[in-house]
């Protein structure tokens, strides 16, 4: 196995993703120290496989921070204040008498400020525009709004889990798409499932396509293109562009809305060998 063939068996992205048995992992390490091209194809494969965990990532409400952090400090606030309005009340001899347990009652909720910290960023991570819709007023406009942004965050969520099937599966094929020369910055990742030939594409990374164009996959067979479909971003890595049962290598050009016979070479973005 010489190593483009190396590169393409799949074993670096199942390395990045940690499916790699004890012994592929150590053949790789030993590998990537060896070999220049082994390594640079490594490290481009975890920066792309890096770009898609987060393309999706939701970012809460500007304002969102600072209101999580007053509710801590009015936490805290109350917490110190507590002890204060006991000055005024007369000792008994049955508090005295227990000093010793309400310290220690004291002590053990001096971790309340901590767990509503942890719990914020928790809110945070997963569902900010949720928090806000449960603090901010009743306006009917603004709750329809900040449900219509959860129901967005909701379908991010789930195309998300079903990029970490694929990239679970281990009937899945990744083939990395690189950008030709008038479009380096350009990424693509098709998914082939060895079984089923079914050809899903993520295509994020792409610039978005103008009005009246769309992108079409191509698949390499036999040195001449054959049509694997055409990308939207409602099927983006969910649903099936077409299946391929024979392929050496997959490209992507921007066509006419609804797609060409032949591929339009000056408008090629992106293309990787299998």
């Amino acid at each position: 196995m010489n190593t483009k063939e190396y590169i393409s068996s799949g074993i670096i992205e199942s390395y990045i993703l940690g499916h790699a048995s004890p012994e592929e992992a150590g053949i790789l390490e030993c590998v990537m120290k060896n070999n220049a091209e082994v390594k640079t194809a490594f490290e481009e494969a975890q920066k792309t496989l890096e770009h898609l965990a987060t393309a999706q990532a939701v970012t809460p409400p500007s304002d969102l921070k600072s209101k999580i952090w007053n509710k801590i400090q009015q936490e805290q606030i109350v917490e110190e204040i507590k002890p204060a309005l006991s000055i005024d009340i007369p000792e008994r001899k049955d508090l005295k008498e227990n000093n010793i347990e309400g310290t220690i009652i004291k002590k053990n909720t001096s971790w309340k400020p901590y767990a509503i910290a942890a719990s914020v960023l928790f809110l945070i991570s997963v569902a900010g525009n949720l928090f806000m819709m449960n603090t901010q007023s009743s306006d009917k406009k603004q709750m329809t709004l900040l449900a219509a942004e959860a129901k967005q965050q909701n379908q991010q969520m789930k195309r998300m889990n079903q990029k970490l099937d694929m990239f679970s599966n281990p009937d899945m094929q990744m083939v990395m798409l690189k950008g030709v020369e008038k479009h380096t910055d350009a990424k693509a990742m098709v998914f082939w499932d060895k079984k089923t030939k079914e050809v899903y594409l993520n295509a994020e990374k792409l610039p978005k396509a103008p009005e009246g164009m769309q992108y079409q996959l191509w698949a390499i067979q036999h040195g001449k293109p054959v049509s694997a479909g055409m990308y939207t971003e409602e099927k983006d890595s969910s649903i099936a562009l077409a299946n391929i049962s024979n392929a050496q290598a997959f490209a992507i050009t921007l066509e006419k809305e609804g797609g060409s016979k032949v591929p339009t070479m000056e408008n090629m973005f992106v293309m990787g060998a299998i």
